[in-house]
């Protein structure tokens, strides 16, 4: 469930290589305001699970910036809604540490059972947002190893992602219960 067309886009264009498609929900789930993101995906997978009714995956990437020990990890939307592109970039440069982590957890329930899968990748923020502003926080995240930021990529991050590395968990996942590896 997701009403982020860039998050859709995404996520279709990651898992229809492996023949996996998505039935995307635009209904936007109240989500649970905490660091623990573990629990705030348990807690809008129930919520979604609860208001579909049948097999699904909702998932939450936030950013976990060194100098704020770790946070805003689950409360990543709140800051970025405040703060947006040049606050948010602004503040990192004033806590004199750059370094960042960027964190999906899908949860997926199959009617039955939920299951949680992760993916991480480390970067830092740059002094100034670079490349378009739609898609959140993309324009202050340069992944390391890499000279540009996730938005100056485009989709060309799909196959370095921190979303990319938890989808490909799922996509693996469902093909052992599926039996189709």
């Amino acid at each position: 469930m997701s009403s982020n067309k860039h998050k859709i886009d995404e996520v279709q264009r990651i898992l229809a290589p492996v023949g996996i498609d998505i039935i995307a929900v635009p209904q936007k789930i109240q989500e649970l305001q905490t660091e623990d993101v573990y629990a705030l995906v348990e807690d809008k997978l129930i919520k979604a699970f609860g208001a579909i009714g049948r097999p699904l995956f909702v998932e939450h990437t936030g950013l976990y910036l060194s100098g704020l020990n770790g946070l805003p990890a689950g409360l990543t939307q709140i800051f970025w809604d405040r703060l947006k592109a040049d606050r948010f970039a602004s503040l990192v440069a004033g806590l004199g540490d750059i370094k960042v982590t960027a964190r999906t957890v899908l949860g997926y329930c199959d009617g039955h059972k939920m299951h949680l899968f992760e993916g991480a990748i480390e970067g830092t923020v740059p002094t100034t947002p670079v490349g378009p502003h739609d898609f959140q926080w993309d324009c202050v995240f340069t992944p390391n190893g890499f000279s540009q930021t996730f938005a100056e990529m485009g989709s060309a991050k799909d196959s370095i992602s921190m979303r990319r590395i938890a989808l490909d968990k799922f996509a693996d996942h469902l093909k052992v219960a599926m039996g189709t590896k």
